[in-house]
């Protein structure tokens, strides 16, 4: 991205003056644009959570954002665009706000089974799960590898490399490892509401933990 509109012979740098104007208007529509971009993702997480997916309407959207319909549109074609940056931002969100990486073992399993416990219980994507039309869930989630899941096996990627250096994760390649502690604590979270009767809180997270703890040790 370049600091400034204006061209200038090459290796000279534009002075202060000249770049501090330009820039600086960049800069607050950056920030502008992020701030319509979590208005309109703000508004279909509690249109969904409020009256669930089958009411999320771009109309509504952009009502309760504050925003016209057009800008809306400039952003996301769809519904389902729409909901696919939301899901994107708040498993971002939730990857971020837990250590992934530990020294060993034991630590990065507790770190995995808590990102599947706030996943599980995030209120969006509870709503999703109990949606009747469920697809715009896989569609984001289980059909094709977007860039939430991209990020998480980042994660799990690094953590991964971490036990292995430490000695109580398996030897193997670290990107196939996090695929599949991809694969298991997305299915159970998936599933938790369907096993719910046999399998109560306390046990579905120590079930978790083992199943993933079993798979990494060496």
């Amino acid at each position: 991205m370049s600091s400034s509109n204006e061209p200038h012979e090459p290796g000279a740098e534009p002075s202060a003056e000249r770049a501090a104007g330009p820039v600086s208007e960049r800069g607050t529509e950056r920030a502008a644009e992020r701030g319509t971009d979590d208005a309109i993702l703000d508004a279909a997480a509690e249109l969904i959570v409020q009256l669930g997916v089958g009411r999320a309407q771009l109309a509504e959207i952009a009502r309760r954002a504050g925003v016209s319909r057009p800008t809306v549109y400039r952003r996301w074609p769809d519904v389902r665009a729409v909901i696919g940056a939301l899901l994107t931002r708040e498993i971002a969100a939730t990857r971020d706000a837990v250590r992934l990486t530990g020294t060993d073992r034991g630590a990065f399993v507790d770190g995995v089974v808590e990102v599947a416990v706030r996943l599980r219980d995030h209120p969006v994507l509870g709503a999703l799960l109990r949606s009747g039309d469920s697809d715009t869930l896989f569609e984001y989630v289980v059909d094709r590898l977007g860039a939430s899941q991209r990020g998480l096996l980042e994660a799990l990627r690094s953590g991964i490399e971490q036990g292995q250096r430490h000695g109580s994760i398996r030897a193997g390649e670290p990107l196939e490892l996090a695929a599949m502690v991809l694969l298991i604590a997305q299915s159970t979270v998936q599933s938790h509401r369907m096993v719910a009767p046999v399998l109560p809180e306390e046990a579905w997270r120590r079930e978790l933990a083992r199943a993933l703890d079993g798979y990494l040790a060496p």
